[in-house]
């Protein structure tokens, strides 16, 4: 079983993954973040890393998440790679994921891609309000990844804002299950986390075919 979960920036989709991960089990679930996914831009000054737009499908790897889930879905373990969002590229290490029952991908433009959001047996879509998206983007990005306060205005407005009404805002049509404000929200985490254990442990089947 693989499921998807997106939204935008700050919306709750990373506290809903962690929720899951915590009461369904983590040694039931493959995590796979896009975020790590990000292409790898070594070869490039900083300053030009810094300028890239990594809110558009094409910053990220996509090809590779895509071929690491089917990689999992046959039972192979995989190398993820580990991303360093303060020098906008790559960790020389990587992260070994083992085969689990479910398969739990999470970023803001997973259901972009036809071919990664065809892989998915159900699409969480995380809803929450854009002023308490960028609050939470901007204590996450001074606090967590050593950016300037007019730093991560720019980029929002340059960037993050845009892409978000392009891309992601445009992909919740794909969702089965719609999340107003994430793991803030008891009764949708609770339904959400009844409907997974309960495809675990067989008592409704999954639908593998669906789109």
């Amino acid at each position: 079983m693989v499921v998807g979960t997106a939204g935008g920036t700050g919306s709750g989709k990373t506290t809903l993954a962690d929720l899951v991960l915590e009461r369904v089990g983590r040694e039931k679930i493959a995590y796979l973040p896009h975020d790590a996914y990000y292409r790898d831009q070594k070869e490039l000054p900083f300053k030009e890393r810094a300028k890239a737009n990594y809110d558009h499908p094409d910053s990220l790897e996509t090809e590779l998440l895509v071929a690491h889930i089917r990689e999992l879905l046959a039972g192979n373990p995989i190398q993820r790679p580990v991303y360093d969002f303060t020098i906008h590229s790559r960790k020389k290490q990587t992260f070994q994921i083992d085969p689990h029952p479910v398969i739990l991908v999470e970023g803001i433009l997973v259901f972009v891609e036809k071919a990664l959001r065809e892989l998915f047996t159900m699409k969480i879509y995380v809803d929450t309000d854009p002023d308490i998206r960028f609050i939470r983007r901007l204590t996450r990005d001074v606090e967590e990844r050593e950016r300037t306060v007019q730093s991560v205005i720019d980029q929002y407005l340059k960037t993050v804002r845009p892409m978000h009404l392009e891309f992601v805002e445009p992909s919740k049509r794909y969702a089965d299950i719609i999340v107003p404000e994430g793991g803030l929200n008891p009764v949708a985490l609770d339904m959400l986390i009844a409907r997974l254990l309960s495809l675990l442990s067989g008592e409704y089947p999954v639908d593998t075919h669906r789109k």
